[in-house]
Parts: C-alpha cells; sequence; structure tokens
C-alpha cells in the first residue's frame, strides 16, 4: 500500500512538472542549457556584440519587438532543425521567446543538433519588458 502511495505521489508531481511554462530541471541536462535571467542576456549582448541570440517566436511577434542583435528562427516553423544549421555549434547560443516555454523546447533542440552551450532566457521577452530592459522595435 505504501509503495502504490509513493508510486503516485511521483507520478502526480512528475506529471504537474511537466506543465510548467519552463521547465525548472533544464538546466540538469548536462550542462549544457542552462536557464539564464534577463540580465544575465543583456550583460552577455553589451559584452560581446558576436553572440549567437535567436528569437524563436513567430516572424509577426519578432516584428512588434526583439532584443538587439537577435535574429529570428522560429520554433514552430517546420524548417526550424534546417534554418540553425547556419548557426556554430560551438559556440555559445542564447534562446528566447514571449514567456519561456518555447524557448525551452529550442534549446533541447538545439542540444539534441549537437549544440554545446545553450542559454535559455528565463520568462521570456516578457520579464525582460519587466525588467524594463531595452528592446528594438
Amino acid at each position: 500500500m505504501r509503495k502504490s502511495i509513493i508510486f503516485t505521489l511521483l507520478l502526480v508531481s512528475i506529471i504537474f512538472g511537466a506543465c510548467k511554462e519552463t521547465p525548472s530541471d533544464i538546466t540538469s541536462i548536462k550542462g549544457e542549457i542552462e536557464l539564464i535571467s534577463p540580465q544575465q542576456v543583456y550583460d552577455a549582448i553589451y559584452k560581446d556584440r558576436s553572440i549567437q541570440l535567436i528569437d524563436v517566436r513567430t516572424p509577426e511577434e519578432f516584428k512588434g519587438n526583439h532584443l538587439k542583435g537577435a535574429q529570428n528562427i522560429c520554433i514552430t516553423s517546420a524548417d526550424f532543425k534546417e534554418k540553425v544549421k547556419i548557426l556554430d555549434k560551438n559556440k555559445p547560443v542564447y534562446v528566447y521567446c514571449n514567456r519561456g516555454g518555447q524557448s525551452a523546447q529550442a534549446a533541447i533542440a538545439l542540444k539534441e543538433l549537437g549544440f554545446t552551450k545553450i542559454y535559455d532566457m528565463e520568462g521570456g521577452i516578457l520579464l525582460w519588458e519587466e525588467n524594463k530592459l531595452e528592446l528594438r522595435n
């Protein structure tokens, strides 16, 4: 009886954990994907203007506003994996979306494609705006 209760609790925690907008355990994937704050991304952008910064939102969302130096490669487009092949797999790549869910998916896809260091911006562009950081229109 005790084992079945423990199993049920474990199953429920896994199900609820999978429903989060941004997976909290994303940093546990062999250290190749790191969840970082908007301020850390901001600092990276201004420290190194040649970083690989990917906005994985739709082109329409990207046109509305985006981070300085970002290129738009939409995670929901059928050719996402083909388009990211232009990036250097050995250079760090930073990804962001609207709230964090799609960038987490993109980060996992990039890891599966062999990228060695991926930074996923926590909270997406909404948290960026909340922190009153600069955007491009």
